[in-house]
């Protein structure tokens, strides 16, 4: 058993949010910046047939080493894993910026998202290690703001690189962040871990990445590199669920399972990684389709656009910091279920609206969306964390970071095969503001329906049976106290 981390002291806790804050800003915004450089990416160094790799790589490999990293930080501590995966991403951006082919730029690509796989559930469990219960949401709200700005500004920084035929540039900026987040954490957070012997399960490990890997390529390269029904589709899907078997088998025996399988036996934790995979799906429909929705229906700027859009990434902070009081008041499931309705809601009047663009409209609903993103993911996960001890927080994080990484994956590849269905139904123009609207609208459909699957996974969440079970704020590390009804 590990004993508790003795960060937390208040005089530390600002330096280590601002890394957390910085780590996670300049992952989220690597994910979305190379979007609208890939022309003057492909005009310099060449290889547009294989440029959609440089997204798919890069959400794969940071997917599938999610959970790895979340289990070594139990096993090993935070630190460890948290600086090496931000010395990882800081070297795979150096060399992306020097990338002389397109095959080159993909591999470091794929550096980089081994990288921030560990950044993004570490940095997400330190925050749960050193803020109590009251304080959670308020900074998880921080923190999930980050990845609303980082849709907005990322494309919009990666136009300007390309806009100055400086495309490595959005690489290459990574390196003063990635610094003063791996100086901040260095000098400011410390913990204390039990030394005992460990054992590292390799096997798992392997297997769980192998199975994620098939099964991430066959979504993210169904419908583009190969039919849905081709011979090789079934091969990848049957292999990655083959080697799923095979590591649930292993996985019952290993002394420290990388994945633990009682992560999906208790409820509240199955609940809630169905409600991170529903936000994952959601948030990736709306970021991903609303700007082309807004330019291309509208003949409205790619700035007016992302400002639109960016009426979500201030609803979402606003209902994560308020969502500390209500949770405390009537608990984490009702709490969710208040912003699993405001999502369903918005995404249902985005879905009736969306035949007639409008600014003000995508402007208000987001905003709305935003709020209930905030109510529902924030308590979910806080709820999560708050049900087990230290020992086990970096796997439960993981597992709820690992859920909302395939949900975008998923919700990406799908939602995308429905927008270039209706499109080659109208004939296949993506410049007619008709066929763009029609095809946005459909994904506007999509993301209600997953809206409908979040509130629905909410109300499988356990009611808690008792709402004074916030940890004392003296001692904010070890979130260990009788949180009973959780699962």
């Amino acid at each position: 058993m590990m004993t508790k981390s003795d960060v937390g002291l208040r005089s530390e806790r600002g330096p280590i949010l601002l890394a957390v804050m910085v780590a996670t800003g300049v992952v989220a915004i690597d994910a979305t910046i190379i979007a609208t450089a890939v022309p003057a990416i492909v005009g310099d160094i060449g290889g547009f047939a294989q440029f959609p790799w440089l997204f798919s790589i890069y959400l794969l490999t940071q997917s599938v080493t999610v959970p790895v990293y979340a289990k070594l930080a139990d096993t090993l501590g935070r630190k460890p894993v948290i600086l090496f995966g931000i010395a990882v991403f800081l070297l795979g951006s150096i060399l992306c910026g020097v990338a002389w082919d397109m095959t080159s730029l993909i591999i470091f690509r794929a550096l980089q998202g081994i990288g921030a796989g560990a950044v993004l559930p570490i940095t997400i469990t330190i925050v749960g290690d050193i803020y109590t219960l009251e304080e959670r949401a308020r900074t998880q709200g921080y923190v999930a703001s980050v990845w609303g700005i980082a849709a907005v500004a990322g494309p919009a920084l990666g136009g300007l690189f390309a806009q100055w035929d400086f495309w490595r540039g959005i690489f290459l900026v990574n390196i003063p962040l990635c610094l003063v987040a791996f100086w901040l954490l260095a000098r400011n957070y410390h913990e204390k871990v039990e030394k005992r012997e460990r054992r590292i399960d390799f096997a798992g490990s392997a297997l769980l990445t192998a199975a994620f890997t098939l099964l991430l390529l066959g979504v993210l390269e169904g419908g583009a590199g190969w039919a849905w029904d081709s011979p090789i589709s079934f091969g990848v899907f049957g292999g990655g669920l083959a080697l799923l078997v095979v590591f649930v088998l292993v996985e019952r025996r290993a002394a420290e399972p990388v994945l633990p399988l009682w992560v999906l036996g208790r409820p509240l934790l199955r609940a809630t990684a169905v409600v991170g995979l529903a936000v994952g799906a959601a948030l990736i429909g709306l970021t991903a389709f609303v700007p082309t929705y807004l330019v291309v229906g509208l003949h409205v700027t790619p700035l007016v656009a992302g400002l639109a859009l960016a009426t979500l990434t201030i609803g979402w902070p606003i209902a994560a910091a308020l969502s500390g009081r209500l949770y405390l008041r009537i608990g984490f499931r009702s709490t969710a279920l208040i912003g699993a309705t405001l999502v369903v809601l918005g995404t249902v009047v985005l879905a009736l609206l969306a035949p007639a663009p409008s600014i003000a409209t995508v402007a208000i609903v987001g905003f709305v969306i935003g709020l209930g993103f905030g109510f529902a993911a924030v308590p979910t996960l806080v709820a999560a964390q708050a049900s087990v001890g230290w020992e086990e927080r970096g796997v439960v994080t993981g597992a709820n970071m690992f859920a909302r990484s395939i949900g975008q994956s998923i919700g990406a590849a799908v939602l995308g095969a429905v927008a270039n269905g209706v499109i080659a139904a109208h004939g296949g123009n993506e410049n007619d503001p008709a066929t763009i609207i029609a095809a946005s609208t459909a994904v506007f459909v999509g993301a209600a329906i997953v809206a409908v699957l979040l509130f629905l996974a909410t109300l499988l969440m356990p009611r808690e049976r008792r709402a004074d079970a916030a940890p004392a704020p003296v001692e904010p590390a070890p979130i260990t106290g009788p949180i009973t009804g959780l699962g």
